[in-house]
């Protein structure tokens, strides 16, 4: 990514989120160093999404505590945010099927340029800045490892003619192309087959060994991740057993959860996209 990141320690203590429904996620603690990989597993329902939306300040926990780098949440949201990017989370980072795979690192780039940069920035004259957003794409795209060339119409194809792992490269490219501390990856190994899973993982620990703290939510972490589960969402009386309860439990309470964080960032983001897509000819 046009040398390393610097990525930002994580950790938690007792953190918690409690929706209309119920708790999400509940007594969640870990520590985790800068440029680790940390997996979020458990069945799907079980909050997995909501704590990853929580740690990178884009829903707000209700008990406990975390700091990403210095900055404590849930004060300090939009510092988190700042330094944070997330992809492929359903609702709030989805890809538009009849847009190529160019239009969309195009609008991204345009993105990160006017509300993600500095004013300087945009102040710089445009032959340079249009020099830096080719320097920013071709780095997420190197970083992911999505070849243009061997897609079916390279970069004019069309994001519903790519295949599933292809389609989760280029939604970690346009998280990277802000060249975040922190990357949050929801539904990592979701419908993929073992040798997929296989590189998929390969692909977030180069991701975080050039610096990059990864948070990625799974069914199943591999060895050697900063590991936190997601499980019971209520402390257990005495006598009961603690396994974790059935992902159907815990549903509501997440999905409730989600949906208020989907529309919070629809709302904030939609005047931001209208402007980029208007600039890049396709509003």
């Amino acid at each position: 990514m046009g040398g390393t990141v610097a990525g930002v320690g994580v950790t938690a203590l007792g953190l918690g989120l409690e929706g209309p429904r119920g708790w999400a996620f509940r007594g969640v603690s870990f520590e985790a160093e800068p440029g680790s990989l940390i997996t979020i597993e458990g069945p799907s329902g079980t909050g997995r999404t909501c704590l990853l939306l929580a740690l990178t300040g884009r829903m707000k926990s209700t008990e406990g505590t975390a700091t990403v780098g210095g900055s404590a949440l849930p004060k300090r949201m939009a510092a988190v945010r700042h330094v944070s990017a997330v992809a492929h989370v359903p609702g709030v980072t989805d890809l538009e099927p009849a847009l190529t795979v160019a239009e969309h690192l195009h609008e991204r780039a345009l993105l990160q340029r006017r509300f993600g940069d500095s004013l300087r920035g945009l102040l710089r004259p445009r032959a340079e800045r249009k020099s830096e957003e080719r320097l920013r794409i071709d780095a997420a795209l190197k970083a992911t490892g999505l070849d243009l060339a061997s897609l079916p119409k390279g970069s004019r194809t069309a994001v519903r003619d790519l295949e599933r792992p292809e389609a989760l490269r280029l939604s970690l490219a346009l998280a990277l192309i802000g060249r975040p501390q922190l990357l949050g990856v929801d539904d990592t190994d979701l419908k993929l087959s073992d040798a997929e899973r296989a590189e998929v993982w390969a692909l977030l620990r180069s991701v975080a060994e050039n610096g990059t703290t990864v948070v990625a939510v799974c069914s199943e972490a591999p060895a050697g991740t900063v590991m936190v589960s997601t499980g019971p969402t209520e402390p257990a009386e005495p006598g009961e057993p603690t396994e974790p309860t059935d992902a159907t439990d815990e549903a509501p309470a997440s999905r409730d959860a989600q949906e208020d964080v989907q529309e919070d960032v629809q709302e904030s983001d939609g005047k931001e996209a209208a402007d980029a897509l208007a600039e890049a000819g396709r509003a």
